[in-house]
């Protein structure tokens, strides 16, 4: 029998597409095409796919046909043993021509042609019992034969001495929450909770102890014979989630200081709803819900202090229509307020109802809904959906975009309109009453191909795409003006891609100027980029990748043939093994590298402890007649929970031929609160100053840092600094940040009291293109505060530019600088820190900027090479974020101190992280992970075609969220992990976030954060999603990977994977919010509610359901309320598990943090 799929809308041209793709006709098939480009216009672009199967019905052979960059068959082998299971997982083959779909009768025939002598197979090596759970994973790869994933099964035994935390729950009739005492008792009894454990590749394990329900009570990462670091998950009598007690509290008594300033805590009502929560060294948190469950208002330590919440509005579709801050007593009191109301909704009219902050309204029903019109304080944002108010500021309606026909919001014409589709965000900004105005249009198909954005000043930001068939886009042009009285800017990207839709080459144009290739891409038959000619040719830049898919190279250092720079990564194979040992569980062993104008091969060897945290980097020359110099060493000590402890750094001395401690520091703290740091090295250069204590807020908010001079930070509702004061009183840096925690503004004002005078500069951030203007007197001192940045490891550049002048803005390759009239390109290393930027000088590239960096993120000094400046673009460094002069790097989210190795600010994601302290950088293992927005670690390079919720290195788990909210804000300034563009099939979702009307109230604002570089989500075609990871460029440009993404909330979580860069999801707006999501260990618990409450637009992309993997046994039950925590502790992944292991687990990803 055979099948035959194809697709709707390719049905006039079906009898030509089967004629030229001709599946075995004595084979079993499905074929699917799916065209790319429109089928009406001369030979269109498919992708075609045919999967054959054998008696059974089961899978044996999937044929991609001419799907590689030569247009050959890309095939993909699956076998079976005698027991009917699939134990081993070949890698796919291209094949040395094609067959046109047929079925292929040796299909690894050209496996060695492609992987060479490299085993092409994963093996599970399977327990003998129904059960069928894995014992072993043998991954791809010769040199991972011998290094399997060890699985062991069982129960507790008395040397396991597993705590038993017991509760006492009792109703609290006055505050109507349920509170849960904790006690400890006994130990667990031998052979009472299930026992799963896992040993990676590098011997680190991890082992896993539930109960019969299914909950994970510990998890128990072991780092020798005689210590552990355990995470005890507690639940009360009703199945909820009351405690969480991460490894530095695990390991004594729990008393109320412990509880308070280690553990999380939860509490709940009576219909299973989290209503309480703490956080370790932050004040309680409050939730309101109204009758629909809804998430209605929030309210913080800080926000308490004053009397106020945090409230969203919702229209009667469930979608959110208005946030803002309001007044109000105590948590009961206005739950009690919330329960009196009827539906809680508001409705959409054709004329003004009220105005607040100097922004009409068209929304009714202010007063009976929550909260009334008498506790308002401010409106934060106004979201609006199905048509366009007729606001006298509203742009003119574009009636086509590059010749396609514009969706109305009057369906008359054509049968369509927009209603159900987001039209128009508002947003203020959080320092003053100016707003942002965001406005989206869309083509009959429902996908956004415009965007117009009237920002706080007056002027705008417009873009138009082009978009074919499948939604890749052809062409973008982004019109530009700061205020509405300026000269245009006309930014127009072009973009050509393959057969199979890869980007072949990307091109850049600013205003009338001549276009410039930014990127000519080439890929290998797997479809890996290989190479990419960056600026006309300007460079070649060379990629290698070993059998697991990880980058190795860029360039080679060894031998840079011409090109500027080289670096090569080591994992399994370094070459100093004296230095560094082999790892084979994803670590990086070992990074060299080298820089044309210099010469000198530079070298890090690492190590790890059994947790997979950095331990000690060590530096060497090989090319020296001593290599082993050990400039730039460092090394670190943590305590349980990941606090930095003890870090030693190393530099190179003045002279250049010896080696000096320039930092000993030991960390001193209170609980997770770094209290101060004494150097013992007395050395200025590295960390400067030392021995000052460190002040903080009732959010866990660090607000003075006197070692880097600084004596007082202020913070706005969502964590985000907007003044910082040095000890003096003569500088004083002040940020306006837009109410989605979008940074507008940066003024950095220097007085000089002894004759009165002042210098100033003000950075603007208006959707990736970056102002500057200059007041007063400039004199010497105003690059940084004092001792607040490595001043040691920098060149000075001063921009003077009274006149507010355009200084740049972004591009997939770097920068384009307005003020010179140039490209910068830049070379990025694996984390996406940049080592080095060039122009064109006359045909040849030229160095502008050059940095290496220590392990953490610092530069290393005495360099000479790297440069920071006034609103410079050289000032987008480690990670690809901008430097302050602070010496912090700005994430978005949080500000990072690479000096010391941590946040001053909680996590806003700590919940999901919750063995880690909530204030580390990256799990502690800044070589393999980043923090594209300061909320949670990424693996930039992770192997492509897993699922991983926390971005592991091997995929430590796999899973597909039911529920999520879709949600984002329109980019900035420059961000190269945290800037992306979504494309739903029937929505376009633009963040919206609150703001202020009041100074006297800045500091007293929830814990609400989010990238300052996010874009505006666009629309694709009607029937899939799709991702563009977009590295600097702005909205529309496709010249990046795609890639499938989860927002929760308004939390980004980037699911990264290349081969799922089309996933079926759909809108449903009348779904609740998942307001629980797994941690690092896998246990369900609720998510920060100041994150999404602000943010999301109460849209939701429910996604294919998929099986959770091992140690998530929590997943969300189909149909249940997002507050209810009880019903989420069995989900419907649970089902045909066992409970001892889980019966899926042969499709386990296994890096383990």
């Amino acid at each position: 029998m055979k099948k035959i799929i194809i697709p709707i809308g390719a049905l006039l041209v079906a009898g030509l597409a089967h004629a030229q793709t001709t599946p075995s006709s004595t084979e079993n098939y499905v074929y699917t095409k799916t065209y790319l480009s429109d089928p009406t216009a001369g030979t269109p672009k498919t992708s075609e796919t045919i999967q054959y199967f054998d008696g059974l019905g089961r899978p044996k052979q999937i044929v991609n046909v001419k799907a590689s960059p030569q247009g050959k068959d890309v095939v993909s082998h699956v076998e079976y043993d005698g027991f009917g299971r699939q134990v081993k997982d070949y890698l796919p083959v291209p094949q040395s021509g094609t067959q046109n779909g047929a079925i292929y009768t040796s299909p690894l025939g050209n496996a060695s042609t492609i992987y060479g002598g490299e085993k092409i197979y994963a093996e599970k090596i399977l327990e003998n019992s129904p059960l069928d759970r894995p014992l072993q994973q043998i991954q791809v790869g010769n040199e991972w034969t011998n290094k399997p994933v060890n699985f062991e099964y069982g129960t507790n035994i008395e040397n396991d001495n597993i705590k038993r935390y017991e509760t006492v729950t009792t109703w609290n009739a006055t505050d109507k929450v349920y509170i849960s005492t904790i006690q400890q008792s006994e130990n667990f009894p031998i052979g009472q909770l299930y026992k799963n454990s896992i040993t990676d590749e590098d011997g680190n394990k991890t082992i896993e102890f539930k109960n019969g329900g299914g909950q994970t009570l510990l998890v128990r990462k072991v780092i020798s014979a005689t210590e552990n670091a355990d995470t005890y998950y507690v639940y009360n009598e009703y199945s909820q989630l009351a405690y969480v007690i991460p490894p530095l509290a695990s390991i004594g008594t729990i008393d109320q200081t412990v509880l308070d300033n280690f553990c999380y805590r939860y509490k709940y009502d009576s219909k299973n709803r989290l209503v309480e929560k703490k956080l370790p060294g932050k004040g309680w948190e409050y939730l309101l819900y109204d009758k629909q469950d809804r998430l209605v208002a929030t309210q913080d330590a800080k926000l308490r202090e004053n009397g106020l919440w945090l409230y969203t509005k919702y229209d009667q579709f469930g979608r959110v229509a208005i946030t803002g801050i309001s007044i109000g007593s105590s948590r009961i009191s206005e739950q009690n307020e919330v329960d009196g109301l009827g539906s809680n909704n508001l409705n959409r009219i054709n004329y003004v109802f009220f105005n607040r902050q100097g922004m009409d309204v068209y929304y009714d029903n202010p007063d009976i809904t929550y909260p009334n019109s008498t506790k308002w304080v401010t409106l934060l944002s106004l979201n609006y959906y199905d048509t366009y108010p007729a606001y006298s500021f509203n742009p003119s309606f574009p009636a086509t975009i590059y010749g396609k026909q514009t969706l109305t919001d009057n369906p008359a014409s054509t049968g369509k309109s927009t209603k159900s589709l987001p039209v128009m965000t508002f947003v203020k900004n959080i320092e003053d009453n100016n707003w942002t105005k965001n406005y989206n249009y869309y083509d009959t198909k429902g996908r956004t191909i415009g965007t117009h954005s009237i920002n706080y000043l007056g002027g705008y930001t417009k873009t138009e795409s082009d978009l074919d068939l499948a939604g890749a886009v052809q062409q973008t042009k982004t019109y530009h003006k700061r205020l509405s009285t300026d000269a245009e800017k006309v930014i127009t990207e072009t973009f050509e891609y393959d057969s199979q839709n890869r980007l072949k080459k990307h091109y850049h144009q600013v205003d009338s100027l001549p276009q410039e290739l930014l990127a000519d891409n080439t890929y290998n038959e797997l479809s890996q980029l290989i190479n990419k000619q960056v600026g006309n040719n300007l460079q070649s830049i060379d990629y290698a990748y070993n059998i697991r898919g990880w980058m190795t190279k860029i360039n080679d250092p060894g031998n840079l043939n011409g090109a500027l720079f080289g670096y090569e990564i080591k994992y399994n194979n370094p070459e100093n093994t004296s230095l560094a040992s082999p790892r084979y569980n994803g670590n990086i062993s070992e990074v060299s590298w080298r820089v044309s104008n210099t010469d000198v091969f530079k070298r890090y060897s690492y190590n790890y402890d059994s947790l997979n945290r950095l331990k000690e980097a060590i530096f060497s020359n090989p090319d020296a007649s001593v290599p082993e110099t050990h400039f730039n060493d460092e090394k670190i000590d943590y305590d349980l929970n990941g606090n930095i402890v003890h870090l030693e750094r190393k530099a190179k001395s003045l002279n250049g031929s010896s080696t000096e401690l320039i930092d000993y520091l030991n960390y001193e703290y209170h609980a997770n609160k770094l209290n101060l740091i004494i150097d013992e090295s007395q050395n200025p250069t590295g960390y400067e100053g030392g021995g000052n204590f460190i002040d903080y807020d009732v959010n866990g908010n660090m607000t003075s840092m006197m070692d880097k001079n600084i004596s007082a930070i202020g913070y706005n509702y969502q964590n985000l600094p907007n003044v910082i004061t040095t000890a003096d009183n003569n500088k004083k840096i002040y940020h306006t940040y837009r109410a989605d925690g979008t940074k507008l503004r940066k003024i950095y004002n220097i007085s000089y009291p002894q004759d009165g005078t002042y210098f100033a500069t003000v950075t603007e951030y208006l959707d990736g293109f970056h102002y500057l203007t200059t007041q007063g007197v400039y004199k010497s001192d105003f690059n940084a505060l004092d001792y607040a940045y490595e001043q040691e490891a920098f060149m000075k550049e001063i921009n003077l530019s009274p006149d507010t002048e355009l200084q740049f803005v972004p591009t997939a390759e770097g920068f384009y600088d307005f003020a010179k009239n140039e490209y910068i390109y830049q070379y990025k290393d694996h984390l996406g820190n940049v080592r080095v930027s060039f122009r064109n000088k006359d045909g040849d590239p030229i160095i502008t900027d050059q940095n290496d960096y220590y392990p953490f993120g610092m530069n290393i000094p005495r360099e000479e090479q790297a440069v920071f400046g006034t609103a410079s673009l050289y000032n987008y460094k480690y990670n690809g974020k901008e430097l302050q002069e602070t010496g912090m790097y700005d994430y978005g989210a949080r500000m990072y101190m690479p000096d010391i190795g941590r946040w001053g600010v909680l996590d806003p994601l700590a919940e999901l992280q919750s063995r880690f302290s909530p204030y580390h950088y990256s799990y502690n293992n800044p070589i393999f992970y980043n923090d594209p927005t300061g909320m949670i670690g990424d693996c930039p390079t992770c192997p492509k075609g897993i699922t991983n919720i926390n971005l592991l290195p091997n995929g430590e788990k796999e899973m597909q969220i039911e529920e999520v909210l879709l949600t984002g804000t329109k980019k900035s300034s420059f961000n190269y992990s945290a800037a992306f563009q979504l494309m739903l099939p029937s929505s376009s979702l633009t963040g919206v976030l609150p703001a202020v009307n009041s100074p006297s109230i800045l500091s007293y604002f929830p814990s609400i954060t989010w990238p300052s570089n996010a874009v505006v989500l666009e629309t694709a075609t009607a029937a899939e999603a799709t991702l563009l990871a977009d590295d600097v460029t702005g909205v529309g440009v496709a010249d990046d990977i795609l890639i499938p993404v989860i927002f929760a909330g308004s939390v980004i979580y980037v699911i990264i994977n290349s081969d799922l860069d089309k996933g079926n999801v759909s809108i449903d707006s009348q779904e609740s919010f998942d307001t629980y999501k797994p941690d690092d260990s896998g246990i369900v618990r609720p998510l920060d509610a100041t994150i999404p409450l602000e943010k999301r637009m109460d849209n939701f992309a429910r996604k294919r359901k998929g099986s959770q993997k091992w140690g998530e046994e929590a997943e969300h039950k189909k149909g249940a309320r997002p507050s209810k925590k009880g019903t989420h502790q069995k989900g419907q992944t649970r089902k045909g598990r066992d409970k001892g292991g889980e019966k899926g687990d042969d499709r386990r990803p296994y890096r383990r943090k």
